[in-house]
């Protein structure tokens, strides 16, 4: 009985090691471009939001990011016709980029 309930700690022991070992990995990952998505808040989305509308002249904001690998501010736009645009923004929120991402229409192919 002592061996068996030895084995089973032992391996609950592991188990926890793994998990945990797992949970730091992910916690220290959390700074690469892509990670965690942390949308914009506050007067930067607003002001966001503004600069990236301006660049495309239609359309509604339906996502944001801080810190993306491209610039300091992603402002994803849903235009009039379906189609998504990137648009990147520095930390002054001029436009640095604009990407044409095409329809959000499960699968399409881009324009």
């Amino acid at each position: 009985m002592k061996r068996r309930t030895k084995i089973i700690s032992g391996v609950a022991v592991a188990a926890t090691c793994v998990a945990l070992t797992g949970t730091g990995m992910a916690v220290a990952g959390g700074g690469d471009d892509d990670g965690g998505d942390t949308p914009i808040s506050g007067a930067a989305l607003d002001k966001a939001t503004a600069a990236a509308l301006d660049s495309t002249g239609e359309g509604h904001v339906t996502g944001t990011e801080v810190n993306d690998e491209e610039s300091k501010y992603e402002v994803e736009v849903t235009l009039n016709d379906g189609s998504q645009v990137d648009v990147q923004l520095d930390e002054q929120f001029n436009v640095v980029s604009s990407e044409n991402d095409g329809h959000d229409d499960g699968g399409a192919s881009e324009d």
